[in-house]
């Protein structure tokens, strides 16, 4: 089975990830914040660093219950801090109550977060046709405006390179290569 070449060999966690999720149009308000999390928590490191430690983000980050995580002390907080099986990165972890605070409000501008994220491409996936990794982009006008918009509203950690990880993890871009299974899927 032909998978897009940065899934590497004798990388379960990546295959699983791969195969079961990348790309695939998301539409609940939570998963998009877990991955906003996630994809924020990556930012200057791998995303395999952050995959691995997916179970203890779940449990730091009240299984990415916005709600909770809007609530979370800075004692909590502090907390999560010296929770080992997370990245603890104090700007990063401080940014995940913000980040909450304001997806609630854009939750409850647009009626839901999926109804304004996805406006950013048009309500539809975009498809791209990359041969090789080296054709795909790592920002695009779309992530730059979502990006952008994030930004003025008093999100963090989501500059445009970001955002596009972002799009492409929850199905908003398909840069699956040509020749991976998963491409017309």
């Amino acid at each position: 089975m032909k998978r897009c070449p940065w899934v590497g060999i004798d990388k379960p966690h990546y295959e699983e990830y791969h195969d079961r999720e990348w790309g695939i149009p998301v539409h609940e308000d939570q998963k998009h914040f877990e991955m906003l999390v996630l994809e924020g928590a990556q930012a200057g490191l791998s995303w395999e660093t952050i995959l691995k430690r997916r179970t203890g983000y779940r449990q730091v980050f009240c299984q990415f219950d916005p709600q909770k995580v809007a609530l979370m002390t800075d004692e909590e907080l502090e907390a999560v801090l010296r929770d080992v099986s997370i990245i603890r990165n104090r700007l990063k972890v401080f940014s995940a109550r913000k980040n909450a605070q304001v997806f609630l409000e854009i939750q409850k501008e647009f009626g839901s977060f999926d109804t304004y994220v996805w406006s950013f491409v048009g309500g539809a996936p975009k498809i791209n046709h990359p041969e090789s990794l080296a054709d795909v982009p790592v920002r695009t006008s779309d992530s730059d405006a979502l990006s952008k918009d994030l930004k003025k509203r008093g999100m963090s950690f989501v500059g445009s390179t970001i955002m596009y990880t972002y799009m492409q993890a929850i199905g908003m871009v398909n840069d699956h290569v040509m020749g991976c299974f998963r491409r017309d899927s």
